[in-house]
């Protein structure tokens, strides 16, 4: 009875889901460089389904665009929850984690291009504009109740748009063609869903069936299909009655557990297994590691607080509900880890050159490693003075 009651505690701590997180990863990162690394990535690649309907994909292609776009699919809800009730439901508050994340991605890809201008690693230009949206909020999540949910907010709906960017670059930059039979097919599922939500269709399965399609028909399009989970969540019709729990409310309480506690370890597990090879630390020293490094960490935190001070100074925008600028700087930090979407941009950027492809992930690990460490323990420290403040009184 105690372990049972030991393990709900740890289900619906806000801690848990982020410890677990960082377990995986370092799990994968030790299976990665032990003697099963080869036979992990060759599961990994294996391919599973069927060639009907072009529905054979390797295992990581299902885990990074299938069950992810699940996850999007929950922190869609949320962000449409908070615009209609909570947090961004004016445009002041609305309108800065959408300019935070322009200056997020701006500032780093200036940063990368003042290194790397000119040479062969130009192209990757697009590397440290991505912030992780998974582990980021898994890094928040840690601190509980010391960073208001406001902040949580803001930066996943920062992490949003700023995933959308990176889905526009890849199909801009990066793809080599996109599918616009498929690409209206999908906009096709996307007005069926609207027409539902108008109905007032409140069961879940006039939504899940479409937004089934819509994934099939986005993934095929060429574009990256975990937008498919975020237009699907704002489609989910929901009200502002704090009494009545609207359809999207109840699936965004069952989506919950499964995917922090199945979707995300699985695709922490997937994406950290990076395989330590000579030559990769003197990568870190180069002006490619340097475009990266720099970009992340400190392009991230200039770009948001940068473009965030502007637009509050012009009172276009306000801070987060209970919010400091420094703990701004922190968001702005944790947004520095760019991990899987950075590490598919570097993949994308350096086809056909897997040396360039392993120095860029671990560049890429380093400066993921550091924003998240150097925001978790800021955010940590201003909490921690929060706390002995309001006990003083």
């Amino acid at each position: 009875m105690l372990i049972t009651d030991y393990f709900k505690k740890f289900l619906n701590s806000s801690q848990s889901s982020g410890i677990l997180l960082i377990l995986c990863v370092l799990i994968s990162l030790f299976i990665a460089n032990s003697s099963a690394g080869e036979a992990f990535q060759n599961l990994l690649d294996t391919k599973i389904g069927t060639e009907i309907f072009h529905l054979n994909y390797p295992i990581s292609i299902w885990i990074n665009d299938g069950l992810m776009a699940v996850f999007f699919l929950l922190v869609g809800l949320e962000i449409k929850r908070e615009i209609v009730e909570g947090e961004l439901s004016n445009f002041k508050s609305a309108s800065l984690p959408i300019i935070a994340a322009v200056g997020g991605m701006l500032v780093p890809a200036l940063i990368y291009v003042l290194f790397n201008h000119g040479t062969e690693y130009a192209g990757g230009w697009a590397i440290p504009t991505a912030t992780d949206i998974a582990f980021s909020l898994a890094i928040l999540s840690m601190l509980g109740k010391r960073v208001p949910l406001s902040l949580k907010i803001f930066l996943a709906a920062l992490a949003i748009v700023d995933d959308l960017g990176a889905i526009l670059v890849i199909a801009i930059f990066y793809t080599d063609q996109i599918n616009w039979m498929y690409l209206g097919l999908s906009a096709l599922m996307v007005a069926l869903l609207v027409v539902f939500n108008l109905l007032n269709k409140i069961r879940h399965f006039w939504y899940i069936i479409p937004g089934i399609f819509l994934w099939y028909f986005m993934h095929n399009s060429g574009i990256h299909a975990t937008i498919a989970g975020v237009v699907l969540a704002f489609t989910i019709p929901t009200n502002k009655s704090v009494t009545v729990s609207s359809p999207l409310e109840e699936m965004e309480h069952k989506l919950h557990l499964p995917v922090n506690f199945l979707i995300m370890p699985i695709f922490a597990l997937a994406n950290t297994n990076i395989m330590f090879k000579s030559g990769m630390v003197d990568g870190l020293f180069s002006n490619f590691g340097y475009g990266i490094i720099f970009g992340l960490f400190f392009g991230k935190i200039i770009g948001i607080n940068l473009f965030s001070w502007i637009f509050i100074k012009l009172k276009i925008s306000t801070l987060p509900d209970q919010s400091s600028w420094s703990q701004m700087l922190g968001a702005g930090l944790l947004a520095g880890i760019g991990f899987t979407m950075s590490i598919f941009i570097s993949l994308l950027s350096f086809k056909g050159h897997p040396e360039i492809q392993d120095e860029a992930k671990f560049a890429i690990l380093v400066a993921s490693v550091l924003s998240g460490f150097a925001g978790f323990s800021l955010l940590k420290y201003i909490g921690k003075k929060k706390e002995a403040r309001a006990e003083a009184e």
